[in-house]
């Protein structure tokens, strides 16, 4: 915080630096115990009616009253990360969005209305890059038109905590009464170590076959869900088998797209787990990629998934950005949720990531929860 020559802390924002980063204190107690102060750092998202709403890097808004503000200034973007890939927000959006292609899509300006018969909320949401080309409440209007018309939800995906990211646009979708339902991390970390890993037992495959669709978590999958597990630039499915007779010991799912190899779907039988299943999967599949000239890995993890962060932390992995699905106000006749919760596919590895030390909670409802959609 910056401090004048008479030793005062000075506030040195205003309502025109709304969609900037900032870093606020403000005074929480004042009384005979002392004055206790907060800080907070984020995008200053808004400023009316004497509040200020600022959203930190996970996507969490805190409420300032502008009363309570006793210093305050605009600060550089957040710091590049020091280890891994460099990557901007925008490149990965773009690749994570090609690894995981909906059936059917339409373009509203700078947004991209996705649609998957309802198989995960990345497949059946609006990925907005850029402005929607007509104001926002005329967008969201034809966004939720648009979904209705296939029996789906209006979702809007947006992220927070990179330069470039969309905590403006949450603020606006929170103050119109839309729900976050869903928050997630894309991590990204080098590919070459990971391939360096020893990947015995590990069957590579362009196609998910029946042995690897036996041990993926949602049952009973559709043509369209298919569809969108075979899409993407250049899509490698892993298998581990399994005993005679027996689903495979451990999946897995990598997508290549130039110097981007994305891991999904990484699923261990609990029986199996605590045995480096997880890793050998990540690291065949890594090799290929590598073969293909990718350079760089990125994945996607829930931010309470303690488990498998710990374990792509100690592969290389690091936070890059947080991810968020907003739900429309519900009507009474509106469709349900799309199949599949949890981060949509962000939940596999952390139910089975092979060197797992995850909670072996039972799945949720075919979700994945580390690495996938």
């Amino acid at each position: 915080m910056e401090i004048s020559a008479a030793g005062r802390l000075k506030v040195h924002i205003t309502t025109a630096d709304v969609g900037k980063r900032v870093s606020v204190r403000q005074l929480i107690e004042d009384g005979g115990a002392g004055e206790k102060f907060s800080d907070t750092v984020g995008v200053l998202t808004s400023w009316d009616g004497g509040v200020l709403l600022i959203t930190r890097r996970g996507g969490e808004s805190v409420r300032i009253p502008e009363s309570a503000l006793v210093a305050g200034k605009v600060v550089p973007a957040a710091p590049a990360r020091r280890r891994g890939p460099a990557a901007s927000y925008e490149e990965l959006a773009r690749v994570a969005a090609r690894a995981w292609r909906p059936v059917e899509s339409e373009r509203l300006g700078g947004w991209e209305l996705r649609a998957a018969s309802g198989f995960t909320r990345r497949a059946n949401s609006v990925l907005p890059l850029d402005g929607p080309g007509v104001p926002l409440d005329e967008a969201l209007t034809r966004v939720r038109g648009w979904y209705a018309a296939r029996g789906l939800p209006a979702y809007v995906q947006t992220a927070t905590g990179a330069e470039g990211t969309q905590e403006v646009l949450c603020a606006e979708l929170e103050a119109r009464g839309w729900t976050r339902e869903v928050t997630a991390e894309l991590w990204i970390g080098p590919l070459a170590p990971l391939a360096d890993r020893a990947a015995p037992d590990v069957v590579l495959s362009r196609t998910a076959d029946a042995a690897w669709l036996g041990r993926y978590q949602r049952k009973g999958l559709s043509d369209v869900a298919l569809k969108v597990l075979g899409g993407g630039p250049s899509v490698w499915f892993a298998t581990v088998p399994g005993a005679a007779g027996e689903a495979p010991a451990a999946i897995g799912r990598c997508v290549v797209d130039g110097r981007w190899a994305g891991f999904a779907a990484v699923e261990v039988d609990p029986a199996q787990r605590r045995r480096g299943l997880a890793t050998a999967v990540m690291a065949a599949l890594a090799g290929r990629a590598l073969d293909e000239g990718a350079s760089a890995a990125w994945l996607q993890v829930e931010s309470d998934n303690t488990g498998a962060r710990a374990m792509y932390a100690g592969l290389g992995f690091a936070p890059h950005h947080a991810y968020h699905h907003y739900r429309a106000p519900r009507t009474p006749d509106e469709p349900g949720r799309p199949t599949g919760t949890g981060a949509d596919d962000a939940r596999g590895s952390a139910q089975g990531s092979g060197g797992d030390p995850s909670r072996g909670a039972p799945p949720v409802a075919g979700g994945d929860r580390s690495a996938s959609a």
